[in-house]
């Protein structure tokens, strides 16, 4: 069983939602019925979003919020995306996902805590629930585990225990960690025996002390750890063919799960 998803690489939309459908009508016409968009693409970039007002944060995520869900009714499609959320009078970081009927919110487990880029202090998630979020999608059990929170070896464990044949990866990645993500994902991908589809943005930002880079590179890791196509740091859309066959074929040939249910650890 072959099931179509795609990975949009783009920078921050403008509040037009005219960008957007033209990608999701090129997505039904291509048979593609979930679509993914990196970090900080319906937001402004972190280091912006601390100098804007918060009730202009809550304007441009409950108007980029009413986008989502016209599109996705409008052309049955699922869209996942990160988006800062406005709760009670606080932001929270989470990622949605859309269906024709129905929002979900997922807060992200983990936050960077770094004194040039301090997600940590800004918004106010919780941080205590660190379950990660498992959705069916036309057969195939897929996961979010975004950013910054692909570094914790307790979420890949949860994924193994609950039977994740896909994670989903949106991203903000930038400076010179191309090459250490790349690596990391392979390895993650390889180990767990699931297809991994990073999103990562694009663009530019300069504050007085950093220059922000964000370099695309948005991939499908495969149940062997192969990077089976990639993108540029242009914006760029990339659609992926995910066979289940290939994460069960992964999952006899290597038996890596197979050793954690005889030790009880699954």
């Amino acid at each position: 069983m072959s099931v179509k998803i795609a990975a949009l690489q783009l920078q921050t939309l403008p509040m037009s939602e005219a960008k957007l459908d033209y990608y999701v009508r090129i997505c039904v016409k291509n048979g593609i019925s979930l679509v993914v968009l990196g970090e900080y693409v319906l937001n402004s970039f972190f280091k912006e979003l601390e100098r804007i007002p918060i009730s202009m944060i809550k304007e441009q995520s409950e108007h980029k919020l009413t986008v989502l869900k016209k599109l996705a009714k409008n052309y049955n499609i699922t869209i996942i995306a990160p988006i800062v959320l406005y709760k009670k009078e606080k932001l929270y970081k989470v990622t949605t996902r859309i269906t024709p009927n129905m929002s979900f919110f997922y807060e992200q487990r983990f936050l960077i805590n770094y004194k040039h880029w301090d997600e940590e202090r800004f918004f106010a998630n919780e941080g205590k629930d660190t379950q990660i979020p498992v959705f069916t999608h036309e057969g195939l059990k897929m996961s979010v585990i975004c950013g910054f929170d692909i570094h914790f070896d307790t979420l890949w464990l949860q994924a193994q225990k609950k039977k994740v044949d896909v994670v989903l990866v949106p991203s903000v990645s930038t400076f010179e960690s191309h090459n250490r993500w790349n690596e990391l994902l392979k390895t993650r991908a390889f180990l767990n025996n699931v297809y991994i589809l990073r999103v990562n943005r694009i663009g530019n930002f300069k504050d007085k002390t950093h220059s922000w880079y964000f370099y695309g590179d948005s991939a499908l890791y495969s149940p062997n750890g192969i990077v089976e196509e990639s993108l540029g740091d242009n914006e760029e859309m990339l659609i992926c063919d995910i066979d289940i066959a290939d994460v069960q074929e992964a999952r006899r040939a290597w038996g890596f799960r197979g050793q954690l249910v005889k030790k009880g650890l699954l």
